[in-house]
Order: structure tokens, then C-alpha cells, then sequence
């Protein structure tokens, strides 16, 4: 996880004569409760002081703000266990905070002033089940220094988003955090997106495609051509005390009718920066092929790059052969080779800016929103059959155990032998090579395959968490309408590849360690003790075992997921281990990988797709003198930012692709409403059902009002909805028919009615529903069913 956060140490107001945080409540005049300075305060006094300090809650900052030490100590970090297993409190990063709190560090969209005319954020992703999303006061810095005292402080205004740093208000009587800028993330002033309907006598109103966006009236002088049901992008041209906001259309994205212009909506919603300025594409245009210097010439060694068949730009490329070392025997020699995007994307040049600003390439059914302009990562930086082209490559060596006995780091120029596809190259090893495929079948491809295989051993014992949950892929038409939905086969040459490219990646972080070079690391947390309670619970209704205790390791998981496996419970299973999984992020600290159960990790194998990748490469050219491009003292001291901006843009864009998708199924089922579909249980709440499609990929919802007359009660430990008076009830997992019962496009949402009937309950099912009755807990039964405004 990353660095705790530098915030206001509590006992400096103790100095600067302010009432400590930890004797008061945020300033309240009553005081929370006597608390002796070095022993261990009551939970209240702890629950209120994460909630104070949400950039300051780690254990380490809550024994100093109380003066603990030995003894207190051991039981402080007793306590914090306790209150995570009973979900009272979360890590975020190294900090602890309430549930439903806002992180460390937070992405904000500046709405509106408050009466003093200060800027006032609320965080651009909020779960709907943590009720209203909280307002934030912006602080702007009144210092012209920016980060590190170096560079303008950022400035925000109202309609952009920002990534800010997240405190606790000092002061109740106003919004519950304030807020400090990190960075503005692009985004026009006042600009909106909807889809424009024409009125009478002319003009129109726009008609928002967010839940919480507003009409607006277009007059007819600044409809800027638009069509009814066109998708436009609009800035408020004036805003009035009484009645609906005026706007001016800024540009005609295309027909809503179109689902091409429905990922124009996600990029629009996340704010996700899709047009390079002029200085950057003058910068990427003006740019030279890479020389030989201080690179060692490989274009005659045969790597080949092995991709989807319709990969644009080719990022990595491998070969392997026999190591001749009699101290090696049968052992093998495996070359990755990575685009050497350093030598082009320059610290803090232009490239360099924006290539942050986007933190990764987003990826959408219908197109690519790049990292970088296409003249660096479709040309100079893509390793392109028969063309001269500048890399890192990293030489692995490893036993006919497949343990690695040694790695080197190499800047070379290289020269790809061949273009492949993942279905080629596997066709030529199942025996149907092509033209291509049949002269490379013995000197290259079965000495790639031999040395996977040779590889595999060591992933076998080193055993990572090995979920089988297949994605689905949409093909559209050539219109961009919804051809077919499928699920493409996996195959031994996407694991080969993904082999080799953790190997690269554990290569890079384990070389930067070992010259004490900082880096971004690619971490994963194990998952959390309350999770793993859930968990428990819920297999234990299934009859499989989880072992208490925090040491649990990936291995474990892949027990239980090999006992499921052929039966009916195996895809809920899979759904419910990957629930309990933490969300692996960017870190300058390491805290190993848990999913891959790797103890030193960092993404080095697609810096034309991620910025991160990218930070690696300087860091290796850097420590190991291999030439320009290497990172710079000012990039090493803002690697913590860094790391947290990568990290939320990269949520970022995982959530712009799940709704397009959403939006794309919604939009192609919206006319079967009243059609029959088979599904299966998704996710229970207390509201309803998520069910899935499983030949389409989609999900949507039942309220839990058209479920039936009995009342239903809800068990978040066995995901169950039950009927108090028939035991009839539906879980996680469960298939069921169900009918289409209405489709909202451009929210990405769908609407289904139950056609199936409850079945029982299991008996710990029902023995918790009687518990739950003796505890007056009320059933839960919705009062009506309302129109779908929006997505969950």
C-alpha cells in the first residue's frame, strides 16, 4: 500500500494551543470522554478518531496520538482488528476509515459555492447504498508553489474534477471534509453532455444523461446544429434565478440512435481526456526513430510478438531457447523484450504530462482512448514485424524446474521476426500451421512452448489465486450496433504470454530493489478479516470449510474454488471468492502481490498502455546507466502522488468501460422488453436482486417488491432473500427465469421481473432467519416499484 499520507500530526495543536483531536471531538465543546494520556481509549474515542482522521487512521498514527506504547500497543492493534472483522472500520490504502467515509485521496467534481463563495466538491464515484455523497469544501492554495514547492499550485474552478487530498472539517457546522489539490483532471468549464429534443417554434431542451444532471433550455440561436435525439455537448450559457438553465450546444457528438456515440458518454461522465493538445501532438509528430546509443544490437535474435488479432500497437516480445550451460541442465533462456517508451516520453515534456493526465489507454468495444498519440504508440514505440525498433529486454534464465536462477536487463535495438495471433500461434503448436506459422513451428514456437511449460512448474508451486471467471467480449457491426456477445476460448498461448510477462515484471521489481531505486510497485492486499468472515459463512452453508485466522494465503482459496469445480455451486463460488478480494492498486511502498503470491511485483511489460509501466522503465534506465530517458529526483520525490493518481484513473477508466458496456447491452435488448430470458443471481441486497444474462454478459435488477406477497428478509452472510412466512427465498448463484420488463439505454440499465418460484432455504438459512426474528429485526419488502432512473 502507499505511503501514509502527510497530514496534521494531532499533537501539534496540542502546541499551537488548539484542542487536540484526540480529547475533542473535531472541536465540539463537549468532550468526548476522560482519556488518559498512554492507555488504551475506549472504541468510541477510536471510532471518532478515524472518522476525524480518515489521512492519518493508520495503527502507527493512532498510538502516537495517544501516547501508546508496549502493552497498549499490542492491544490498540487487538482493538483494530476487532472493529475490521465487525465492519465498523475499513483500510483504505494504509489508513483506516468508517464505512461509507471518503478515502485518503479522492477524485471530486467541483458543483457549486457555498455561501462564502468557496468551491464545493462531491467525489465523482459514490456508492448509491452509501445514501447522499458528501460535500467537500475545496481549499485552493494561497502559495505559488505547487507539489513539493516546485511549479504553480493547481487552481479549479466550478465543472472541473479534480484529484484532491481528503480531511476531516474542523469545523461542524459546515461540510464534512475539506479538501486540497493534488491536480485538475481535464475537463471543460461548465460543459455537460445529454441528448437534445427539439421544441416546438424551435430550439430544444437537453435532456441529461446523468441521474443527477438537469434539463436545460437551448435556444434556437445556439443549437449549433443539432438534430432531435442527438447526442451533444453543451456549456451553460446563462444561469437565471427562476426556472431551468440556459445552454449553448459546443458540439454534435452524433445520433443517440448510434452506439458509437454511447462511449462517448462514459468518456464524457468520467471526465477521461480524449483529445491530445496541439503541443503534444506537435511533440509526438516531430519525434525521430530511436539511435544505437548506449544500446546493444539484437535485430538478429528472432523475437516475435504473439497479440489479439486486432492489436493495433505491439508492446512485448519473447523467444526462448535451451541454456547451454552445463550448470544448467535442460534448463532455458527466456528474452522479453518491451517497447522503449522512455527514449520518446521525456520527464515532464509534454508527452510526459498528458500521458499522466490519462494514466493508462482506456478501451472501449468501439475505440481506444490512447495513452499516447498514435505517432508514438502505433508507430515509433510498436514493435512492428521487419522494423528497426528500441526496447528494454530482460534475459531470464531457469531450471528444468522452472525456478529462475538469474535475470539481466539489456537497452537494445531489436527487430521483430513475426507478427502473431494468439489463435495462430496456437493452431501452428496444435498442428495446422499456415505460410506464416509452419517455417517458425520448430525454431521458435516449440522452444517458446517448452520453456512455458518449464515456467508453469514454478506457477504450479508457487500456486497464485486461480479464478476461472470468463470475460465476455462484444462484437459489433460494422454500424456499431451489437453483433453477438461470446465468451473467447483461453488458450495455452495467452498463458504463455501472461507467464512471461509477470516473470519480466517480478525481473524489474526485484533488480530495482536490489540498487535501492525507487519505484512504483504493483501491490495486493490480502483480503480483509471481515470479508473473510463473510466468506466463511457463506461456504460453510455449502459445505466447505475456510481455516480462520489473518494468515490465510492464495493457496487456500484455491482449495475451496477446486472443491467447487463440476458442481452447481462452481460460477457462485467463483463470484463469492472474488468478492472477498481486495483491489490491487499502485504503490511506492510494497506489500508483495496477494493474488499472484509474489513478494516483489511492478507492472514493466505495457508502458505504451500504462503509466506506470512507464515510471519503471526510467527507473531501470536510470539505476542501471543504460542511456537517457531515466527518472529524475523530482519524479522520485512525487512517486506517492503518483502511484494515487495512476490508481484512480485507473478505476477510472474500468468503470467508463463497464458502462459502455452496460449502455451497449441496454441498448441492443431494448427492444425485447417482455421477452424471456434464463439468468442467474448476480448480487443480493437489501432491495432486490442483480441478476446476469449469461449470453449477453448483462446485468440488471428485480426490486424486491415483485417478488412475491411473503416478506423477504435479507442475509448478507448466505446472499440470501428469504420469505418470513414460506422459507422460500432466492441466493446468490441460483438460476432463474426471468422477463425483461424495461431497458433505460442510456443508463446502461434493465429492469427484469421473476418468473421463477423461491425454493428453500437450507437450514443455517432459516436458523438465521429466527435468530433475526428474535432480534425484532424488521423483514424487508419494498414499498413499490419505481422506473429505472440510472445504473447501480
Amino acid at each position: 500500500m502507499s505511503r501514509e499520507p502527510r497530514g496534521r500530526n494531532p499533537s501539534s495543536e496540542r502546541r499551537s494551543g488548539k484542542p487536540g483531536r484526540a480529547g475533542k471531538a473535531g472541536g465540539d465543546a463537549e468532550p468526548m470522554m476522560a482519556i488518559i494520556h498512554g492507555e488504551l481509549p475506549p472504541r468510541e474515542v477510536i471510532l471518532r478518531f478515524i472518522a476525524d482522521h480518515p489521512q492519518q487512521a493508520s495503527k502507527r498514527e493512532l498510538a502516537k496520538a495517544f501516547g501508546l506504547k508496549g502493552e497498549s500497543r499490542v492491544a490498540l492493534k487487538e482493538l483494530l482488528r476487532e472493529l475490521e472483522e465487525e465492519g465498523m472500520v475499513q483500510k483504505s490504502r494504509k489508513s483506516l476509515i468508517r464505512p461509507g467515509a471518503l478515502p485518503p485521496i479522492a477524485v471530486l467534481d467541483i458543483t457549486t459555492r457555498d455561501k462564502d463563495g468557496m468551491l464545493i466538491g462531491r467525489p465523482a464515484e459514490w456508492a448509491d447504498e452509501n445514501g447522499v455523497a458528501p460535500a467537500v469544501l475545496i481549499k485552493q492554495s494561497s502559495s505559488p508553489a505547487g507539489r513539493n514547492g516546485k511549479g504553480k499550485a493547481p487552481v479549479a474552478g466550478m465543472g472541473d474534477r479534480i484529484l484532491a487530498k481528503i480531511f476531516s472539517a474542523v469545523d461542524r457546522g459546515g461540510p464534512a471534509y475539506t479538501a486540497r489539490i493534488i491536480k485538475v483532471i481535464d475537463k471543460r468549464q461548465g460543459a455537460s453532455m445529454g441528448v437534445f429534443r427539439e421544441t416546438p417554434g424551435g430550439g430544444g431542451r437537453l435532456m441529461p444523461i446523468e441521474r443527477r444532471g438537469e434539463e436545460m433550455v437551448i435556444d434556437p440561436d445556439y443549437t449549433g446544429g443539432a438534430k432531435d435525439g442527438d447526442l451533444v455537448e453543451v456549456e451553460v450559457a446563462r444561469l437565471g434565478r427562476f426556472g431551468l438553465q440556459r445552454a449553448k450546444v459546443l458540439s454534435v457528438v452524433g445520433s443517440v440512435a448510434s452506439e458509437k456515440a454511447i462511449s462517448m458518454i462514459a468518456i464524457h461522465a468520467h471526465g477521461i481526456p480524449h483529445v491530445f493538445p496541439a503541443a503534444v501532438i506537435a511533440e509526438a509528430d516531430a519525434a525521430k526513430p530511436a539511435t544505437m546509443s548506449h544500446r546493444e544490437d539484437w535485430r538478429s535474435l528472432p523475437l516475435i510478438t504473439i497479440d489479439p488479432a486486432d492489436a493495433k500497437d505491439h508492446d512485448d516480445a519473447v523467444y526462448a531457447e535451451m541454456d547451454p550451460s552445463p550448470e544448467n541442465p535442460d534448463g532455458v533462456i527466456v528474452t522479453v523484450a518491451i517497447a522503449d517508451v522512455s527514449w520518446y516520453v521525456r520527464p515532464n515534456s509534454p508527452l510526459d504530462r498528458e500521458a499522466l493526465k490519462r494514466g493508462n489507454s482506456v478501451y472501449f468495444p468501439d475505440r481506444v482512448v490512447p495513452m499516447l498519440p498514435e505517432r508514438i504508440s502505433n508507430d515509433l514505440c510498436s514493435l512492428k514485424e521487419g522494423v528497426d525498433r528500441p526496447a528494454l529486454a530482460v534475459r531470464m534464465i531457469f531450471s528444468k524446474e522452472g525456478r529462475k536462477a538469474g535475470h539481466t536487463f539489456h537497452r537494445i535495438m531489436m527487430k521483430s521476426a513475426a507478427k502473431l495471433s494468439y489463435q495462430q500461434a496456437q493452431a501452428a503448436i496444435d498442428g495446422q500451421p499456415d505460410d506464416k506459422t509452419g517455417p517458425m513451428l520448430e525454431p521458435i514456437l516449440k522452444p517458446l512452448w517448452h520453456a512455458y511449460h518449464i515456467m508453469k512448474k514454478g506457477r504450479d508451486r508457487r500456486q497464485p489465486l486461480e479464478l476461472d471467471m470468463p470475460e465476455r467480449k462484444i462484437l459489433l457491426k460494422p454500424d456499431g450496433t451489437v453483433d453477438r456477445v461470446f465468451v473467447p476460448p483461453r488458450l495455452d498461448a495467452h498463458k504463455l504470454i501472461e507467464e512471461m510477462m509477470i516473470q519480466a515484471n517480478v525481473a524489474a521489481a526485484e533488480t530495482l530493489e536490489k540498487k535501492k531505486q525507487a519505484l512504483i510497485y504493483r501491490i495486493h492486499d490480502g483480503p480483509t478479516l471481515a470479508k473473510q468472515e463473510i466468506l466463511r459463512e457463506f461456504l460453510a452453508t455449502l459445505g466447505i470449510s475456510l481455516a480462520k485466522g489473518g494468515n490465510v494465503r492464495a493457496n487456500s482459496f484455491n482449495g475451496i474454488l477446486a472443491k467447487a469445480e463440476g458442481t452447481a455451486h462452481q460460477t457462485m463460488v467463483n463470484e463469492m471468492v472474488l468478492r472477498s478480494q481486495s483491489q490491487a492498486i499502485y504503490s511506492p511502498d510494497n506489500i508483495g502481490h496477494f493474488g499472484l503470491n509474489l513478494m516483489k511485483y511492478a507492472h514493466f511489460t505495457s508502458p505504451i498502455r500504462r503509466y506506470a509501466d512507464l515510471i519503471v522503465h526510467r527507473a531501470l534506465v536510470g539505476s542501471l546507466g543504460l542511456g537517457e530517458g531515466g527518472i529524475t529526483p523530482d519524479e522520485e520525490a512525487s512517486l506517492d502522488d503518483i502511484a494515487a493518481e495512476i490508481s484512480t484513473f485507473e478505476r477510472r477508466a474500468m468503470a467508463a468501460e463497464r458502462e459502455t458496456v452496460d449502455r451497449l447491452i441496454a441498448h441492443h435488448l431494448a427492444g425485447q422488453v417482455g421477452a424471456e430470458f434464463e439468468a442467474r443471481v448476480g448480487g443480493v441486497t437489501k432491495s432486490g436482486l442483480f441478476v446476469t444474462l449469461p449470453d449477453y454478459g448483462a446485468d440488471g435488477f428485480i426490486p424486491i417488491s415483485t417478488l412475491g406477497t411473503d416478506y423477504f428478509i435479507y442475509d448478507e452472510a448466505h446472499q440470501a432473500l428469504t420469505g418470513e412466512k414460506t422459507g422460500l427465498g432466492f441466493r446468490l448463484g441460483d438460476d432463474v427465469t426471468v422477463k425483461l420488463a424495461e431497458a433505460v439505454p442510456l443508463a446502461g440499465a434493465l429492469r427484469f421481473e421473476m418468473l421463477s418460484d423461491g425454493r428453500p432455504m437450507p437450514t443455517a438459512v432459516r436458523s438465521f432467519h429466527k435468530a433475526t426474528r428474535r432480534n425484532k429485526t424488521p423483514a424487508r419488502k419494498a414499498p413499490g416499484t419505481r422506473p429505472l432512473r440510472g445504473r447501480r
